[in-house]
């Protein structure tokens, strides 16, 4: 197994970092991949997957249920609304909503997780 290093982009060079007020002891830390470093980026590595599991588990129940509402309730898979099936109406604009708060749930969690290892590593 081959690591792999990989590295900011220009405008994050330790001068720009160091002058937009992120401190010399955090770059220095980053900089050494110190024993507590790689806890903390670990750390992030397993919240991160964490929240991805759950997230894609979540969401993946709710579709289920879906399809096993329409089963378990008699009479809703024969009903329509305005000339469409139910069924269809659940499934084509029932489940955007559900995509959309995922998503959103999910990019605000993972920023949160983002912050936590900010503030753990020192760079404010």
């Amino acid at each position: 197994m081959t690591r792999v290093r990989v590295t900011a982009p220009r405008s994050l060079t330790p001068t720009a970092v160091l002058t937009s007020g992120r401190s010399a002891a955090a770059l220095r830390e980053a900089a050494e991949e110190s024993d507590a470093g790689q806890l903390f980026v670990r750390s992030l590595i397993r919240s991160q997957l964490r929240l991805a599991l759950v997230v894609a588990l979540g969401f993946l129940l709710i579709l289920l249920a879906f399809p096993l509402m329409l089963g378990l309730v008699p009479g809703l898979a024969d009903s329509t609304i305005a000339g469409l099936p139910f069924d269809w109406v659940l499934l084509g604009a029932g489940i955007y909503p559900v995509i959309g708060l995922s998503a959103w749930l999910y990019v605000r969690t993972a920023a949160r997780n983002e912050a936590r290892y900010r503030d753990l590593a020192g760079d404010k």
